[in-house]
């Protein structure tokens, strides 16, 4: 089953490697989306779709001992990827780049997921919250970056770049970096968009969260003819927001630096409504997921400038992931 966006999806009938046959995605149907940051991306498509309240869990949430988690990064780890990223800038590889950790916990006996975002949803509320459950995997989100929208031939992308607490001003920082990936995201979407047709509708915005205020900027396009989801994804992922500037170059210097694979995280989760001409994928930030060995895994990372002070990026990190992981955790 998928919930996402208000959404009730039951009744799978399909499922299709989107990195191989993306194309499928024009093809009709209601498609739940699932895509690792590293580019694995699935599709499943179901039956019965409606409007309809988050499920009620059949069974518990057991989530793991707050003690038992443990990061594929430690502080000096961490300390030691900005300084090597600062190094990179320094000598013109990039501009900027997302250094992220992922945190692991052994899950004890079996655990509802729908159980896991009940709790979200009431301790977290977010705006693009979802679980999707294949039985054997599943997850669980409580993104509140927006990766796309579609609504017929028009294109939105809300990238976050920017974090501080509730109250407190951005660092200087924040705002430049905001700008840059504002305009890594004008760039896609302008690969696929109508000329002239790309506008930022907003800019350095600032929006609430439990714990945590974020900067959030808004592009829109509208697609140019023939253009369908083979395209677009080519574009697009992964977010922007998520890998830094240059594209490429930073995703190559994430894969030097990180010792595991984000998985989920970084990706995106959401559907496409192939007959409405409908979307919706959200960042996979602030999300759950199940992995092998009956392991919970959840990623938490910030962006790297030339400017950033690495205590207080390893500082950013810890406070992405506390509300939640003490969510989802026994004391």
């Amino acid at each position: 089953m998928a919930h996402v966006d208000g959404l009730l999806a039951t009744d799978l009938v399909e499922v299709a490697d989107l990195a191989a046959d993306p194309d499928v995605l024009d093809r009709g149907g209601w498609w739940a989306v699932l895509a690792t940051f590293e580019g694995a991306m699935t599709g499943y498509r179901f039956a019965s779709v409606r409007p309809a309240a988050l499920p009620e869990p059949t069974a518990a949430w057991h989530g793991p001992d707050r003690s038992r988690w443990r990061s594929s990064m430690d502080e000096a780890q961490y300390l030691e990827g900005v300084h090597r990223i600062r190094r990179h800038i320094e000598a013109g590889d990039v501009y900027q780049v997302n250094l992220c950790r992922v945190l692991s916990a052994p899950l004890d006996g079996a655990s509802d997921p729908l159980a896991l975002a009940r709790l979200l949803a009431d301790g977290n509320p977010a705006p693009y919250q979802g679980v999707l459950d294949l039985g054997d995997h599943w997850v669980v989100t409580a993104s509140p970056e927006l990766f796309l929208s579609r609504a017929g031939d028009v294109m939105t992308s809300a990238p976050i770049k920017g974090t501080t607490e509730p109250g407190e001003p951005f660092a200087d920082k924040d705002f430049p970096e905001n700008i840059m990936i504002t305009d890594l995201v004008r760039n896609d979407l302008g690969r696929i968009g109508r000329p002239g047709s790309v506008t930022v509708t907003a800019l350095l915005e600032r929006q609430e969260h439990p714990g945590l205020a974020h900067l959030v900027s808004t592009v829109s396009a509208r697609l140019a003819d023939g253009v369908g989801w083979a395209a677009i994804l080519a574009a697009t992922f992964p977010p922007g927001s998520v890998t830094g500037a240059p594209k490429i170059r930073a995703q190559q210097v994430i894969s030097e630096l990180e010792p595991v694979p984000r998985g989920p995280y970084c990706g995106a989760i959401g559907y496409v409504d192939a007959d409405a001409g409908r979307a919706r994928l959200a960042v996979g930030i602030r999300t759950f997921y199940s992995g092998p060995g009956d392991l919970l895994n959840f990623g938490t990372g910030a962006g790297i400038t030339y400017s950033s002070d690495p205590d207080a990026e390893w500082a950013e990190t810890e406070l992405k992931a506390a509300r939640l992981i003490a969510l989802a955790s026994r004391p």
